[in-house]
């Protein structure tokens, strides 16, 4: 059974075989850590990964105040509307999956209140699965405008899941059709979007090689959950 360090080396040398591939050094690998216990951050974190996914507001708030502080932390996770004011309050950089309108107007008022600029990605349902969340890309120019209208929100790319696939080849046009739609808005709407948010642990070097930017990676580093996982205890999972 390989180790977290084996794990870890083993990713890094992957992603930067991609990117290397691809002819690209923007390359981020996100260390997905929801239901890990903090132990196993704490050991990614020592060999050298410092940027967490968690994808749980309860479990994230229970979790950042015991790592050590240069620790970075993103939110991957759908996030609930009477949720965002907890998830303001931590410390995430990036929030990957706003996945409607009324999503960015909820966290845009918050926002106001508590005087945020969140950091935010768009996500795009490219497959149009009903059980994913996220813009149907016929839909996302149109809701554009109104996005962008929300001052307190800083849009700064897109996320994407692909259907989940027995080959990281079948993914390969979801990667592709993400880019070509960013490229699309990027022109049409003069916004930059530097970020492209997609691939996990089985099909992240497609992702490198179709413009990822950030790649989240959970099982290729902590091993696959025998159970239920790491949960914060019922005090420290309260929301208040």
């Amino acid at each position: 059974m390989p180790t977290i360090k084996e794990r870890i080396q083993a990713v890094q040398t992957s992603v930067a075989q991609a990117a290397q591939k691809a002819g690209r050094s923007d390359v981020e690998l996100i260390a997905v850590s929801k239901t890990h216990p903090p132990e196993a951050l704490l050991q990614a974190l020592h060999e050298g990964l410092t940027l967490f996914g968690e994808n749980k507001v309860q479990e994230a708030r229970a979790k950042i105040p015991l790592l050590p502080g240069r620790a970075r932390w993103h939110f991957i996770g759908h996030l609930q509307r009477n949720k965002v004011r907890h998830l303001l309050a931590l410390p995430f950089e990036l929030l990957h999956g706003i996945d409607s309108l009324e999503l960015a107007r909820e966290i845009d008022r918050v926002a106001a209140d508590t005087g945020a600029h969140p950091r935010i990605l768009l996500e795009v349902n490219l497959a149009a699965e009903s059980s994913k969340f996220g813009f149907n890309p016929a839909n996302l120019r149109p809701a554009l405008d109104s996005l962008l209208a929300l001052s307190r929100l800083q849009i700064e790319g897109l996320m994407t899941i692909p259907p989940l696939a027995p080959e990281p080849e079948h993914s390969r046009r979801y990667f592709a059709a993400l880019r070509s739609l960013r490229d699309e808005i990027q022109q049409e709407f003069r916004l930059p979007l530097p970020v492209l948010s997609m691939g996990m642990s089985a099909d992240f070097p497609v992702a490198i090689e179709e413009g990822a930017t950030l790649v989240r990676v959970g099982s290729a580093i902590f091993g696959h959950r025998s159970g239920p996982g790491w949960r914060p205890t019922a005090d420290s999972s309260m929301l208040d």
